[in-house]
């Protein structure tokens, strides 16, 4: 039965070099780690949220004897502290391949709620019901994240990126916030109330945007990985590819800045308070064009901010076109907003939808962003209510807002879907294909393989990001520092072979 470790990495050492394309392009591996809230109505008896999590977890410490484990798609699922199911996707080359394997974690969740439902409701009435929210806020005022990872060049110093990264951070949510009632009124984020600082390594007595811990899951010394915190968890697939696509073109002006010795650009727009900041940001309805304090003495709004970091990456990709295309594979299939020639290219999809969105938030246009911004496609609901029920109250707002986040038993959001009014981008069998395969242009294809053999063997095995091992009755063991790598080693090929 497998065991599951985590690794730092910090002492493992490469057994080759990394492939020069990996430091001198912009190749880069994705991961999305979403943590899960878990509730339960029309039970006949009072039960627990942390009973429903471990209900659902029961096939997984049944295969694993164990609340952690890795899947054959090369992910990661395990039971987080305060009984939050958490997954963590398998290593992409690309946003479009995260996004994938996120979606495939909603399947995943999925199918152990509807599982762990059918059996509680043997103890606990056929009324029962479980609720698995892919939100960041519960009722009770506690907040949970939707963490992003990103692989960069430990060449740039991570003060560095974090400076140069956090405002586009903090402003990147006018278009990737998932919005949520609260008292104060409608607010374009989930978390800006909850983030107290800028950077931590800490992610519980505190809660950073960005956490400065040193895991890089692949070579220490070439590589570190960025730990994403700030971000909302996203029901829309524009919104959670966008994050990720918009986000790899800025680290690239970084990185590429720093590897020339020259100026980003970004340098100056650090915030004065970045809490402060967010926070306003969430605000956006209430006030579209609040000044934000620079670092620097200057005061910039939210939007015209995003337009720098936009006019730059334009620029960026401009002069790199060729690279940053074979090397960046999102989004082919968003093009049908744009009439440029080079609209089939990657960056430049990602380029028309960043300037589109930006366009139409200018332009006061909300409705239009409400078929891919979770925000706006919740304020359209919301609005569309009260217009019918002019005393509908906050609470029953609130409760659609939950149904909206339910990927177990909600409602709306595939309500919403099926009539076309929420664009998606993958195709159902594409993200079925993701529930069961791996990346094959990561290391989470060999991952991926090794898992599925052992289980299939019965042999007694561990597995972490950066290790596979088979226990017993001998054991063997290979070592996958390289991220980008996928063909098997000879040392792979010798693990594999114990299992047979």
């Amino acid at each position: 039965m497998p065991q599951l470790r985590d690794s730092g990495t910090r002492t493992l050492h490469a057994t080759e070099p990394v492939p020069s394309a990996e430091m001198d392009g912009f190749c880069r591996i994705f991961g999305v780690e979403t943590e899960y809230g878990v509730a339960v109505t029309g039970a006949n008896k009072p039960v627990d949220a942390g009973q429903v999590a471990m209900t659902m977890f029961q096939p997984i410490v049944s295969r694993s004897r164990s609340t952690n484990t890795y899947l054959a798609n090369g992910s990661r699922l395990y039971l987080d502290v305060g009984s939050h199911p958490e997954y963590a996707t398998a290593e992409a080359r690309d946003p479009r391949e995260a996004l994938a394997q996120d979606l495939a974690g909603e399947r995943v969740m999925r199918h152990l709620a509807l599982k762990a439902q059918a059996k509680l409701r043997e103890s606990y009435g056929e009324q029962a019901t479980i609720h698995v929210f892919k939100n960041n806020v519960d009722s009770a005022g506690h907040a949970f994240g939707c963490h992003e990872n990103y692989l960069v060049r430990r060449f740039v110093p991570l003060e560095t990126i974090e400076h140069q990264l956090l405002p586009f951070l903090i402003t990147r949510q006018l278009f990737t916030g998932a919005g949520r009632m609260a008292q104060d009124g409608f607010q374009i984020t989930q978390r800006a109330d909850f983030l107290d600082e800028a950077v931590s390594s800490a992610t519980t007595r505190s809660r950073p945007m960005v956490n400065t811990r040193d895991e890089p899951h692949a070579d220490p010394d070439s590589f570190r990985r960025l730990h994403v915190i700030i971000g909302d968890s996203n029901r829309s697939q524009w919104a959670t590819w966008m994050k990720l696509a918009v986000t790899h073109l800025v680290l690239c002006v970084i990185e590429e800045s720093f590897r020339r010795g020259e100026p980003s650009g970004f340098e100056e727009w650090a915030f004065a308070d970045p809490a402060a900041a967010n926070r306003a940001v969430s605000r956006f309805l209430d006030e579209p064009n609040a000044a934000l304090a620079l670092a620097s003495g200057e005061s910039v709004s939210a939007l015209a901010l995003q337009r720098r970091y936009y006019a730059a990456a334009e620029s960026f990709v401009a002069a790199h076109r060729e690279a940053m295309d074979a090397a960046f594979t999102a989004g082919a299939s968003v093009t049908e907003h744009s009439e440029d020639a080079t609209a089939d290219l990657p960056t430049a999809v990602v380029l028309g939808e960043w300037n589109r969105a930006l366009d139409t938030l200018a332009q006061g246009d909300y409705d239009a962003l409400a078929d891919r911004v979770d925000w706006a496609a919740k304020k359209r609901v919301f609005d569309a209510m009260r217009r019918r029920k002019p005393d509908i109250s906050l609470a029953q707002l609130e409760q659609l807002e939950l149904d909206y986040h339910d990927i177990a038993n909600g409602r709306l959001y595939g309500s919403l879907t099926m009539r076309g009014q929420m664009k998606q981008l993958l195709a159902a069998d594409e993200v079925e294909h993701a529930v069961h395969e791996a990346p094959q242009d990561t290391r989470a294809a060999l991952r991926g393989r090794f898992v599925e053999a052992a289980l299939a063997s019965g042999s007694q095995f561990s597995a972490d990001w950066t290790h596979l091992t088979v226990t017993a009755p001998e054991r063997h063991e290979a070592v996958l520092l390289d991220p980008f790598a996928f063909k098997p080693t000879p040392e792979f090929a010798a693990l594999m072979e114990s299992l047979k």
